[in-house]
């Protein structure tokens, strides 16, 4: 998702302490229903970070300043849509000033949070409303005090996660809410994390966070991983899983809480909503985004291989044996690799991964430029 995530990794390159946890299925499981093949879609000339679905159509944001479709290269600053069903770029294109590492869609509107400060021309301070259609900005137009990194809607709001002190000059400690009705701040929902929020996600009511702190609203056990309130913040204590090593990415569902960490070889990892652990599984890299489709999970990030223990060595090397899983991995109910591998390329490999439910489709965004042999720069969508 960023430079930072890139040092991340590179520290994760110099570590070298072994860890044994809990035994995982060394077999892997019957293949996923997806296709290892993507299909067409446009090329970027930069990093992709972040991806948001609205219908048939798919929103991505990131460092890039130009997508190509066919054989005509268009301009476009860190924010571009395609047709998620036919790859064709569509002729959205607001423009941002610099990076865009998060997008969410409620109704007409696509929200956009990153390092920017113009949007189509115009002034907006790392957080801006765009109309899904046109792409021209709203009036939603708050101030943040730092880096917005993580975008949710839902409860009629749009929750906010990063590393920031302030928005509109309330004080705002790396999570904060607005009405999707009115975009104003929302001044009961104020809980406060001491350290980077890089994921947010939601179920029902509840809003959960991932990232670097080690308390949310003081409350121990909230390391790295906390279930706020929807209303109010207020921590739901039932789910404690005091996550092993930063969490970059969060999928919940009706089955439980899936995350994708860093730490000496990055993992996947499925607690209970009561923040037990189902299962992990080991890579040889950071595991940095995370999803749920047909009951299968997804896994992207910097690894290489998939572990067949839980434990590794110096620079997170797989001791116990692995699998090759290429910057991509998909995981089955039990905890046991599927047979999906579509090996993509590159040191820092997927940063962010997406899914429509309604078409069966993945997204993939990041630094690859090739997937399962195919020339796919940055993005890749399978089905």
């Amino acid at each position: 998702m960023s430079n930072v995530r890139f040092q991340r990794f590179a520290r994760f390159l110099t570590a070298a302490v072994a860890t044994t946890a809990v035994a995982v299925p060394v077999h892997s499981a019957p293949a996923s229903a997806l296709s290892t093949r993507s299909s067409a879609v446009p090329a970027f000339n930069g990093s992709v970070y972040a991806i948001a679905y609205r219908g048939n159509t798919v929103y991505v944001g990131g460092s890039f300043t130009s997508a190509t479709w066919g054989r005509t290269t268009h301009t476009r600053r860190r924010l571009a849509a395609f047709d998620a069903r036919t790859g064709a770029l569509l002729a959205w294109n607001p423009g941002a000033d610099r990076t865009v590492r998060a997008l969410a869609v409620s109704g007409s509107a696509v929200y956009a949070a990153g390092d920017f400060g113009t949007i189509s021309g115009l002034r907006r301070d790392n957080l801006a409303r765009l109309d899904a259609g046109t792409g021209r900005p709203g009036a939603f137009q708050p101030t943040v005090a730092g880096t917005p990194h993580a975008l949710w809607a839902g409860n009629g709001r749009l929750y906010v996660g990063g590393s920031f002190s302030a928005v509109n000059g309330s004080s705002r400690r790396n999570l904060a809410a607005f009405s999707l009705t009115s975009g104003g701040l929302d001044a009961g929902w104020r809980p406060s994390a001491d350290g980077t929020v890089y994921t947010l996600t939601g179920y029902g009511t509840k809003v959960y966070a991932g990232g670097s702190f080690h308390k949310v609203n003081g409350v121990s056990g909230t390391l790295r991983a906390a279930a706020l309130a929807g209303t109010g913040g207020a921590v739901d204590r039932t789910f404690l899983p005091k996550a092993p090593a930063q969490v970059n990415s969060l999928a919940v569902d009706g089955t439980g809480v899936y995350a994708a960490t860093g730490g000496q070889g990055g993992r996947a990892i499925a607690w209970t909503t009561r923040g037990s652990v189902r299962w992990q599984r080991l890579f040889d890299g950071d595991a940095t985004a995370v999803v749920r489709l047909n009951g299968v999970t997804f896994v992207g990030g910097h690894f290489d291989r998939a572990c067949l223990t839980l434990t590794n060595g110096a620079q997170g090397t797989c001791a116990g044996g692995s699998l090759s899983r290429v910057k991509l991995a998909a995981v089955g109910s039990s905890g046991a690799l599927t047979g999906w591998a579509p090996q993509a390329n590159g040191v820092v490999g997927v940063r962010v991964l997406a899914v429509n439910r309604a078409l069966g489709a993945l997204g993939a965004g990041g630094d690859f430029t090739v997937v399962a042999g195919q020339s796919r720069k940055r993005y890749a969508a399978f089905r």
